[in-house]
Order: C-alpha cells, then sequence, then structure tokens
C-alpha cells in the first residue's frame, strides 16, 4: 500500500499544475478522488511558492468547469429530479437558503472546506435555476480566493506539512481514504447517470 499511495501522490505532484486542474475537474462534479484537490494544493505550493497565483487560477478554472458538468445535469432534472440523490432534509435547508440568499449561500458553499456540501449546494442552486452565467463567475472567483488562502498556508507552514504528507500514517490513511472514494464514486456516478436519464 505505501507503494501504491506513493505512486498517487507522485503522479499528480509531477503533473503540477494541471494534475490540479484535472483533481478540481473530477473533484467538484461527480466523483470522489482520491488525492484531494485541497491536499494537492498544498503539497504543491509548500514546494514551489512561487507558483501558488498559477496553482490557484488553474484549481479555480477545474473546478469551474466541474460544476459546469454537475450544472449541466442538475438545471435539466430540476428539484423533482435532486430529491432522488439529495437528502431531503440536506434538500429543504439548502433550498430555503437558496431562495432567500441565494449568491450568499454559493460563497459560502465556495468557501467552506470539506466535508461541506459544496456539490449539493452547487446542485440546488442549478435546479432552481440560478443563472448559469453569473453561478459559473461566481464559483471562479470564489475559489481562485479560496485556493489563494490554502495555499498561502501551505506556504506558511510548509515543512511541517511536508513531513506530515511523507509519514508512514499519513499514507496508510490515505489508503483508506482512496478505499471509501472508489465506493464513493462509483456511487455518485450512478446516482448521477440515473438522473441525467430522467
Amino acid at each position: 500500500m505505501h507503494a501504491s499511495i506513493h505512486h498517487v501522490l507522485s503522479f499528480f505532484v509531477h503533473l503540477g499544475a494541471f494534475g490540479l486542474f484535472l483533481l478540481a475537474v473530477g473533484d467538484d462534479s461527480f466523483l470522489f478522488l482520491p488525492v484531494g484537490t485541497d491536499l494537492l494544493l498544498v503539497v504543491l505550493a509548500a514546494r514551489h511558492h512561487s507558483q501558488l497565483p498559477v496553482y490557484a487560477v488553474t484549481t479555480a478554472a477545474g473546478s469551474t468547469i466541474g460544476i459546469l458538468l454537475l450544472d449541466l445535469v442538475c438545471r435539466n432534472a430540476g428539484e423533482k429530479g435532486l430529491r432522488r440523490i439529495v437528502k431531503p432534509k440536506l434538500l429543504a435547508y439548502l433550498n430555503g437558503k437558496m431562495e432567500r440568499h441565494a449568491t450568499i449561500a454559493l460563497v459560502i458553499a465556495c468557501l467552506a472546506p470539506p466535508p461541506f456540501p459544496f456539490g449539493a449546494s452547487i446542485a440546488v442552486a442549478s435546479a432552481l435555476q440560478y443563472p448559469r452565467p453569473r453561478l459559473l463567475g461566481l464559483v471562479f472567483v470564489v475559489r481562485v480566493a479560496r485556493y489563494a488562502l490554502v495555499g498561502w498556508a501551505a506556504v506558511y507552514f510548509g515543512r511541517g506539512i511536508l513531513r506530515i504528507a511523507s509519514s508512514a500514517d499519513f499514507e496508510w490513511a490515505m489508503g483508506a481514504f482512496i478505499a471509501l472514494c472508489v465506493v464513493g464514486s462509483a456511487v455518485s456516478i450512478v446516482s448521477w447517470v440515473r438522473l441525467g436519464n430522467r
């Protein structure tokens, strides 16, 4: 397991900004990815401080494309379709927030770290027909700010972060997380495909 985790991390680290872009597209669309976007950004920014602006913009661009993919499915499905894949309690809560303060709710969703239901927030906004150009513009701008802050923290605390990321305990934890992500991604893809076909 040690070798496989190291290989996955090394692969995305080697891709640099493009790896961040790919992870953000997948992570903010339908997948649960084993190497989180934030984690990869932290590792890259801690190693290459001067590239932080590029990393923030590239990651935000990937996130925006991932959200566009999510939006294309949810906008057509509408609120009725969302009831099939979002828990009723969470849907009611997000629906209330979107109806009263959609832009504020979306800004909070874009800034909040996992496990905040970012994808569910976007899905509700799309299903309620929040204007697509405004949605994508908002996601891009706020995500740039969020990733810049995450990257800045990585630059500031860089050595400690890199030491944790190279520890054996961290790699075992990532192994367990990868297993959960594979299962979660399979369930997510099936749910979104069903929703898109209705």
